[in-house]
């Protein structure tokens, strides 16, 4: 997989990003053994493909102009313990039923996009980490070390980056499998959101919006329609570009176009901590084909917007740049609308998402870093509220979630109490969204697009 073409490449990403500040990468302690793993990972198969790419582009594209909904979520950060296919499982039955009731209450297209298969490296506020008079590096992820508090277990391994490309190939091997082997059945789904609905306190307020779908798919069924589109669904791999020895090493030439694309996963962003105008990673993003999505938070000005687009999407190339915003239930109404307004006035073609989660985070008295299911909905409804006022399109949502019944998030139908953190705290990062909080978080989106439709 390393032709000469790949070789140019890599050799002109690497000489592009040279000497440009790059923010949240380890401390390798030995530079042979990071050649070594980037050699390695130049050599392994795509784990995406560039018309794949393409494609979720051409989706993006319809979000921005209104003609669909994009729902993005998965872990925080995934865990290589954590590739099995109960957890793949879990992750993607939320995903389907969220998806399933934000499409009915649109009336349009919702993209899939998981946080999966690449999810590795994770930002810290701080490079360094303090227990019981103990400073030892911080955990970045299962990409660059582990999460044991322990010197061994915290040295950057630079082999683990290969470990990350198995765990990611392994996962959406099964995550294909199950899209495209009848698990995304959406009569199969449907029924389970009906079993959230009858058996969950938080379900049933929505038992009269279950019912319609209900009411739609009995109608369908007695005409006859039972189309393919019924049993498959496309979904999407996404993650933070972050650790760009990686990333890097995993750009290929596409063999149609000749155009670079990041073979690691179909859409790709850049964090808070790392978007610099003159960094490392817009630098990167700026030279590849794949979709391109920026977070932005409260403290965004309108010009660094500007020229952040100017320089990852000059061409204003409809569904190539997302801007994912993460302002916190106190700042969305009041940070977010000159953004629109300015991007608007500039003929920017950006899609729009919500991510309610990371401007909501605090620390509980128990010390467990969690957030309020009623700041989340909060973020989310300011968001809509402020596209409403402006005209504009609210093109969807990032979600930390998972499968599983964990108590993280404190809050919800089933409510979670900050005295409850203890019993199923699982995250090595942040707090996610449970199962139950998912849905109900759907079910609640699906009420506001149906107030805008």
């Amino acid at each position: 997989m390393n032709s000469p073409e790949d070789r140019a490449l890599y050799a002109e990403l690497t000489e592009a990003v040279a000497g440009l500040p790059a923010a949240q990468q380890p401390q390798w302690p030995e530079p042979g053994a990071v050649t070594e793993a980037t050699e390695q990972l130049r050599q392994m198969p795509p784990l995406v493909f560039a018309g794949e790419c393409d494609l979720l582009r051409t989706r993006l594209a319809a979000v921005a102009q209104g003609e669909a909904f994009l729902l993005q979520g998965g872990d925080c950060a995934e865990t290589f313990a954590g590739v099995s296919a109960d957890n793949v499982r879990n992750k993607l039955k939320t995903l389907l039923q969220m998806a399933v009731v934000l499409t009915y209450a649109a009336s349009v297209p919702v993209v899939k996009v998981g946080r999966l298969a690449g999810q590795y490296a994770k930002p810290r506020s701080k490079p360094d980490e303090a227990r019981d008079g103990v400073t030892l590096p911080a955990f970045r992820g299962d990409i660059v070390n582990s999460f044991d508090f322990t010197e061994d277990a915290r040295r950057p391994d630079p082999a683990r980056m290969v470990r990350a490309y198995h765990a990611s190939a392994a996962t959406l091997n099964l995550a294909r499998a199950f899209v495209g082997g009848g698990y995304a059945d959406l009569h199969q789904v449907h029924a389970w959101n009906t079993d959230f609905v009858r058996t969950s306190p938080a379900g049933q307020r929505y038992e009269r919006l279950a019912g319609r779908i209900e009411q739609a798919l009995a109608f369908m069924k007695a005409i006859e329609i039972d189309p393919e589109q019924l049993r498959t669904v496309e979904l999407y791999s996404s993650h933070e570009a972050l650790l760009l020895d990686y990333e890097l090493p995993m750009t290929r030439v596409d063999s149609r176009s000749g155009a670079p694309y990041d073979v690691s996963g179909h859409f790709l962003w850049i964090g808070e901590r790392s978007r610099q105008l003159d960094g490392a990673h817009v630098e990167f993003a700026s030279r590849i084909r794949n979709p391109i999505g920026v977070k932005i938070g409260p403290t965004t000005s309108t010009d660094e917007l500007l020229a952040l687009a100017d320089k990852l999407d000059p061409d204003r190339v409809p569904g190539r740049l997302t801007f994912v915003t993460r302002m916190g239930a106190q700042r969305i109404r009041t940070a977010l609308p000159s953004l629109i307004q300015k991007a608007t006035a500039n003929g920017l073609v950006a899609t729009w998402i919500c991510d309610p989660m990371h401007g909501n985070t605090y620390e509980a008295p128990s010390g467990h870093k969690t957030r309020r299911f009623d700041d989340v909905v909060d973020e989310v409804r300011g968001f809509f509220e402020v596209h409403r006022s402006l005209g504009t399109h609210p093109g969807g949502l990032h979600v930390e979630l998972t499968g599983d019944d964990v108590t993280e998030c404190v809050g919800g139908g089933d409510p979670i109490a900050e005295d409850g953190l203890a019993s199923r705290y699982e995250t090595v990062c942040d707090p996610r969204l449970n199962r139950t909080q998912s849905l109900e978080l759907a079910f609640l989106v699906a009420e506001l697009l149906e107030a805008t439709r």
